[in-house]
């Protein structure tokens, strides 16, 4: 992969001519060889971060102004609500969240909406699995079985357990549950 070129000089050049300092006396100032500036001024030399700053500090530039140019380009992952992957498991709907394949490059965790029609559930009473999950409520009413435990849980209620103990998630309510749902490490989409 190819590195990119962070060229300061010019605005370097722009700052210190437009306050009239020669390339002596910021040389001076900064205690390096009038060399080394115009070095700097010209791209032939790429400054240590301490010099830089020392520059920025010197000529009163604002050091986001030198980085302005170089802001990494982030990639956006969307899914858009038609494209979503779906898998249905009895009375559970599952609709991936997060783009597929996201395991593959290192995601950690598995985003998902579920809906639960009335009287199904998710997850077993027998067994756990190694992770943490997390959901909130959007609609309807529910319960959490978890170990020996029972939570109920309506719209708006959230909630994060280990994964390794065992859990029931139920739509005890008489429409559909909805919540949005992340497991860490992925499952069912892997």
């Amino acid at each position: 992969m190819k590195r990119p070129e962070y060229r300061f000089g010019e605005k370097i050049r722009s700052v210190r001519e437009s306050q009239g300092i020669t390339l002596k006396e910021l040389a001076r100032q900064m205690d390096v060889s009038a060399s080394l500036i115009s070095q700097i001024e010209n791209n032939k030399v790429s400054p240590s971060i301490d010099t830089l700053l020392n520059l920025a500090d010197i000529l009163d530039i604002d050091p986001e102004y030198l980085f302005r140019d170089f802001r990494k380009k982030r990639k956006l992952k969307m899914v858009r609500k038609e494209e979503r992957n779906r898998l249905s498991m009895g009375a559970v709907q599952y609709e991936l969240l997060t783009p597929p394949g996201l395991s593959e490059e290192g995601e950690t965790m598995e985003t998902m909406e579920l809906t639960i029609q009335p009287g199904g559930e998710k997850g077993s009473e027998d067994y756990g699995h190694p992770g943490r999950e997390m959901g909130i409520i959007l609609s309807g009413r529910g319960e959490l079985l978890y170990g020996t435990e029972k939570y109920k849980l309506k719209a708006g209620d959230s909630l994060s357990f280990s994964s390794a103990v065992p859990h029931i998630l139920i739509n005890s309510g008489k429409e559909e549950l909805k919540a949005i749902w992340i497991i860490s490490p992925p499952r069912l989409f892997t």
